[in-house]
């Protein structure tokens, strides 16, 4: 495998001046390095204090979107150390550059981030999805330590195999009317431009982040029914390759179920509901949602104020 060193790669990147955060992060700081349920005994910390973790999965991250919640981000990644970290794809958001150019310094902070996490030990695998498919010719490369692949297969700590993918190869929309998912990609840049606006207005209030986007979504039956094709058909998928179960993104739907015996978990999104799956030290895959529990921060301190 090739690499670009982490010098190299850094320097890819302009410098800005960072600007203020856009909303305010509870100052009672990471939410579930404090809360018991989120806690294992087996996990440790390094000797800067960070949390070790076995694994971390995010994707759909869409970096070079206005709808990207970057801060969220980078405030769950700043305090933890996974082995490997695999980002499953739509990290880049190539459809909406070509669009128009949006590039804030805080999605450069998230890109040093990630650097700065592999060049400090974490494995970083990168498999691009529909988003970024222009990095999909690198499969084989690595750029700054993040190793660039089509897919991987992860052994657990407990000896399960897992598919990991991006998911919109098992997409009709995306691999056969390409014109029609470019359509649904513009109506939906519109139903997050309203959540922005309903998230700014919450912020007024002093009330924390909640994705409008995502609950419209959760209520809308054709979205529903094409979430529940689209979950059986990638656990047919790993069923066939005689795997345990599949980790992938695509639909911004968090999700762990079982399929006949398939594990089928899905690691959101951070740009609706600002999910990731994290698996400790036994094996135990759990689903993290960082906007609830910045939500249960915030109203913890508020009762505390009180």
């Amino acid at each position: 495998m090739a690499y670009l060193p982490l010098a190299v790669a850094d320097h890819l990147l302009w410098r800005e001046r960072a600007q203020p955060l856009p909303f305010r992060l509870p100052p009672a700081g990471p939410a579930f390095l404090h809360d018991a349920a989120f806690l294992h005994d087996d996990d440790e910390r390094t000797p800067g204090g960070k949390l070790k973790l076995h694994t971390v999965w995010i994707s759909d991250i869409h970096l070079g979107t206005p709808g990207c919640n970057a801060d969220l981000l980078l405030d769950f990644l700043k305090p933890i150390q996974p082995e490997p970290l695999y980002l499953v794809a739509d990290i880049i958001d190539g459809w909406k550059l070509k669009r128009g150019w949006y590039w804030p310094p805080r999605h450069n902070d998230v890109v040093r981030r990630v650097l700065k996490m592999a060049a400090k030990g974490t494995r970083v695998i990168y498999i691009p999805g529909n988003h970024d498919e222009m990095l999909r010719p690198y499969a084989g490369l690595a750029f700054g330590g993040v190793e660039i692949a089509l897919e991987a297969v992860h052994t657990t700590a407990d000896g399960r195999r897992l598919l990991v993918c991006h998911g919109d190869e098992f997409d009709g929309i995306v691999l056969y009317h390409r014109w029609l998912a470019w359509a649904g990609d513009v109506g939906y840049e519109l139903l997050l431009k309203l959540n922005r606006h309903f998230n700014r207005l919450r912020l007024a209030l002093g009330m924390p982040y909640w994705s409008i986007s995502a609950h419209i979504k959760k209520k809308v039956k054709n979205a529903v029914a094409f979430i529940g094709r689209f979950e059986e058909a990638v656990a047919e998928a790993a069923r066939l390759r005689g795997l345990d179960g599949v980790i992938c993104g695509h639909i911004h739907s968090a999700e762990i179920r079982e399929f006949g015996g398939i594990t089928y978990m899905n690691d959101g999104d951070w740009v609706e509901s600002c999910t990731a799956l994290v698996e400790h030290a036994d094996g135990r895959i759990e689903l993290i949602d960082w906007a609830e529990h910045t939500r249960a921060a915030a109203a913890r301190q508020l009762a505390f104020a009180v």
